[in-house]
């Protein structure tokens, strides 16, 4: 970040009650998936409200990868946290997923009263290339500044085809892995650690802080394994208590985003619990691809089935708390270690990588989308509202979905 962005930043920094709208409005609109999340918020935070540097943006991004838990969710609170600490970073985090979880809580009354869900093939017709562009002028944004020379090219391109030629969460491992070894090897130009002022604490990587990061992550580990098996433990009527410790030790035993979440999730609720059936569990789904947010907001869906408005309130807090937190502690450590120059040439390496994986989702998502004279003008009327002029996501996205209401209804 420049000094003068620096200055800007301590001069004025937003209030919770801004950080809250700003927020609420990022988690109303963003339809497609926690890439599309995660490409929102950038273009709020950093491209018009400069209130995070590319950089920053990118740290988060790299250590919510290889974390556990929803990775849309923990950047929001990493980027919260990092413009307001603790209480930004759960402003932050409410305030993107109140509104998918409101807009669950009315599909799942619909759909037990009813047996019917909405009808939104139209305006998802339309969003779909909308949310292709978001990520594409993303990966625009953050590439001129980060993918500046052949290594830091090679490294996103690669990234890119490993996820589209073979995909998969071992993949993304390999790829984050690999991608921090190859900024250490390309990146490290062999000087010692960053001298620190007299007044700063040591950042030396023997010191006893980061020595407790591992343990810290243990623990969190080992709780999460205790909190999924509960309802193994128990026969009792407190099944509210159940699933929140059951989805909050899924969350931490998760790596790889909210799609690698199903198979772990169907395993839970449909054939160990019995708490829905297949088809109820295939339209949760379904319903946390339609409604904007984060894709894990089906937990809201699986807890109003099995104990009401109460069991989808815990259901939601169980897979979105523990991750947050654990992302908090990281974070934290991160700031610690962050002056270690083979440290910054691991995160730059994972930076370039996850340019990569972002332009990947682009091309999932365009792979969705049916391709006609319609998506593709929106595809490009966004890219140029993106970029020209600098058009904020809360238009584009609503007014994509009516013109896909309009032109396919």
């Amino acid at each position: 970040m420049s000094v003068n962005a620096n200055e800007c930043l301590e001069q004025a920094p937003p209030s919770l009650w801004a950080l809250f709208w700003i927020f609420l409005k990022i988690g109303s609109t963003a339809f497609g998936g926690f890439m599309a999340l995660i490409s929102v918020v950038q273009n709020y935070l950093v491209d018009r409200k400069k209130l995070l540097t590319d950089e920053e943006m990118l740290d988060g991004i790299s250590l919510a990868t290889i974390l556990p838990g929803p990775v849309a969710v923990n950047v929001v609170a990493y980027a919260g946290y990092k413009i307001r600490g603790l209480a930004g970073a759960v402003v932050c985090a409410v305030a993107v997923i109140l509104p998918s979880f409101f807009l669950i809580l009315f599909l799942s009354y619909a759909y037990f009263t009813w047996g019917d869900m909405p009808a939104v093939d139209s305006v998802f017709k339309g969003f779909l290339p909308a949310v292709a562009a978001v990520i594409v002028a993303t990966v625009i944004n953050m590439g001129k500044k980060s993918l500046t020379g052949f290594n830091e090219l090679s490294i996103a391109a690669v990234a890119v085809l490993v996820l589209i030629l073979i995909g998969g969460f071992y993949s993304t491992l390999a790829i984050i892995v690999c991608a921090g070894l190859a900024g250490l090897l390309l990146f490290n130009r062999g000087e010692s650690v960053t001298q620190v002022k007299n007044d700063e604490p040591s950042l030396n990587l023997s010191d006893s802080s980061s020595k407790r990061l591992p343990i810290i992550m243990l623990v969190f580990l080992a709780l999460s394994a205790l909190l999924v098996s509960t309802p193994y433990m128990s026969s009792d009527a407190f099944i509210a208590g159940k699933l929140l410790a059951t989805f909050s030790g899924m969350s931490l035993l998760l790596f790889g985003g909210g799609f690698v979440f199903i198979p772990l999730m169907q395993e839970s609720v449909v054939e160990t619990y019995n708490w829905i059936t297949h088809q109820e569990f295939i339209d949760a789904i379904a319903m946390g691809q339609i409604t904007p947010g984060p894709i894990l907001i089906s937990a809201t869906f699986i807890g109003y089935k099995v104990a009401g408005v109460f069991g989808a309130t815990m259901a939601t807090v169980g897979i979105f708390t523990p991750p947050a937190m654990l992302m908090l502690v990281c974070t934290h450590y991160l700031q610690l270690l962050k002056e270690s120059v083979y440290l910054k040439a691991i995160l730059k390496g994972i930076r370039c990588a996850v340019i990569g994986m972002i332009l990947a989702a682009a091309y999932f998502v365009s792979m969705s989308t049916e391709i006609n004279m319609v998506t593709s003008g929106i595809f490009l009327l966004s890219i140029i509202a993106l970029i020209k002029f600098k058009l904020e996501v809360v238009w584009i996205i609503p007014t994509s979905g009516l013109i896909g209401f309009i032109a396919f209804s």
